[in-house]
């Protein structure tokens, strides 16, 4: 754990603190009036976020994801009212994008590596996508085929928000969230949102100021693997079953983090589509990829058309680390 504490001249007090959750590391800080109420809110959002670990963790036998993955075909589970909610989310990102984001992934992420395999969840049917993901009344899951799912492309964005909901209720002056490239902050202080190279993590590249709201970044920067002799990542397209392209970065602006986390997955699956998309969820795309000709990379934006144009190009002015 780190912290940092300041006092400024106003006498408001900020805190900073991480801990690891949702497999990253998690920065929680936040501006108040009492050093002591400040510590009480900050300690509030990191039990928020744990709840959501607690939840919809796949690797933990336990969660309401492995009950449902386990148990769900052959009979009703009732899940905790987070999990339904993101769930639900889920649904209708996936019916907004044509399947472009889809929660049944999780057998592909297996056969990758990316995910644990259980002995104890039944064998897939193979045939089956998020319309098999049936929720019922009372917070209750079926299944109407063998699948598996993951949440792991939304549920982090989703408790990044109830962090920061959290800090809001404790009566903070402003905050910053931000799980492992998952921000959300409000308050009177801009962020600039930085970028690494998709190819060269030690470049930073400026992509734009934040000032309220969030921001979710989706790369196979630290997290790819070699499969069948080529580099993967762990953001599958729904429709090949296939992973996306490590040459690329994704960063979407949305005004909550859930939405921004999961729409980085239907930008990485099909940026010309992913247009009408953001467009509908009042969100912004920013796609860096590598661009050869200048030895750095190349910045495309949807935010005036709909649809990816170029922002900037970043060579020997990128920053390395």
């Amino acid at each position: 754990m780190s912290a940092l504490v300041r006092v400024s001249a106003v006498a408001d007090v900020s805190h900073q603190r991480a801990r690891p959750l949702l497999g990253t590391l998690v920065e929680i800080a936040a501006t108040g009036s009492d050093a002591a109420q400040v510590q009480r809110a900050i300690e509030r959002a990191f039990d928020a976020v744990e709840t959501v670990h607690t939840l919809m963790s796949y690797h933990t036998a336990d969660s309401d994801v492995s009950r449902i993955n386990r148990e769900a075909f052959n009979a009703v589970v009732t899940v905790n009212a987070h999990t339904w909610r993101v769930l639900a989310a889920a649904q209708a990102f996936a019916e907004a994008s044509d399947g472009l984001f889809d929660v049944t992934v999780a057998p592909t992420l297996t056969r990758l590596g990316f995910l644990p395999r259980h002995a104890d969840f039944p064998r897939i049917s193979g045939q089956g996508d998020w319309r098999h993901v049936m929720l019922l009344p009372d917070h209750q899951v079926r299944l109407a085929r063998r699948l598996r799912i993951d949440l792991s492309g939304i549920a982090k964005g989703y408790a990044v928000d109830l962090a920061i909901q959290a800090l809001r209720d404790a009566g903070m002056t402003s905050a910053r969230v931000n799980a492992g490239g998952d921000l959300r902050l409000y308050g009177d202080s801009a962020q600039t949102v930085h970028v690494r190279h998709p190819l060269t993590a030690t470049t930073i590249v400026p992509l734009v100021q934040l000032r309220e709201g969030a921001a979710a970044t989706s790369a196979g920067y630290y997290a790819s693997r070699r499969h069948q002799g080529r580099r993967v990542m762990p953001i599958i397209h729904p429709h090949s079953r296939s992973a996306c392209d490590v040459t690329r970065s994704v960063t979407v602006l949305a005004q909550d983090c859930m939405c921004a986390d999961a729409l980085t997955k239907v930008v990485h699956a099909d940026p010309e589509k992913a247009g009408a998309v953001l467009a509908r969820f009042n969100a912004r795309a920013f796609i860096v990829e590598n661009d050869p000709l200048i030895g750095g990379a190349r910045v495309l934006d949807t935010a005036a058309t709909g649809q990816p144009h170029w922002h900037a190009r970043w060579g020997v002015a990128a920053r390395h680390v």
